[in-house]
């Protein structure tokens, strides 16, 4: 009589087809992280703005309606992070710091004109626009509207641009 034992474990038809199941699902998730990261940095940026928007609140309620006349800029990172004007006064209160997501200051840009944004967002030098007498409309902004009113702009990493008024 023949007598046959069998062996107990996996063929390697089945550890191939295992590995190759796991390479597909490391394959999803390394293409996926990246734009999960910008969104999330993108989500930051916009709460910086909308942050900077109500600083620009507080500054007009305590100051009659009146705008910032210097804006202020930031130097330094962390710890050693030094903001001048209204950015001291308004944005920077206590221990907090506002920079962009990348670590970088961010840069405001003035304006009573609508400002060019960049097609393509800049990580090394993060502008925040900022336009006098305009309203937000969607991505864009309109000029024309009261002295007091505000558009604030930031190109997004991920796609598109921020937009938001006072």
């Amino acid at each position: 009589m023949n007598i046959r034992k069998k062996e107990k474990g996996f063929t390697i038809i089945e550890v191939v087809l295992v590995l190759a199941i796991a390479g597909l699902i490391f394959l999803m998730v390394f293409i996926a992280l990246p734009a999960l990261q910008r969104g999330q940095r993108d989500a930051q940026r916009k709460n910086d703005l909308s942050r900077l928007n109500t600083a620009i609140t507080s500054y007009q309620s305590n100051n009659r309606g009146s705008l910032p006349t210097t804006w202020g800029s930031c130097t330094g990172t962390g710890a050693t992070l030094v903001c001048t004007g209204f950015l001291k006064d308004y944005v920077t209160v206590g221990s907090d710091s506002f920079v962009d997501p990348s670590g970088t200051n961010y840069v405001l840009v003035a304006n009573t004109v609508v400002p060019t944004i960049p097609n393509s967002f800049d990580a090394t030098n993060p502008k925040v626009y900022i336009t006098t007498g305009a309203i937000c409309n969607g991505e864009t902004v309109t000029i024309g509207q009261s002295s007091r009113k505000i558009a604030i702009q930031m190109k997004l990493e991920g796609s598109g641009t921020a937009c938001q008024s006072n």
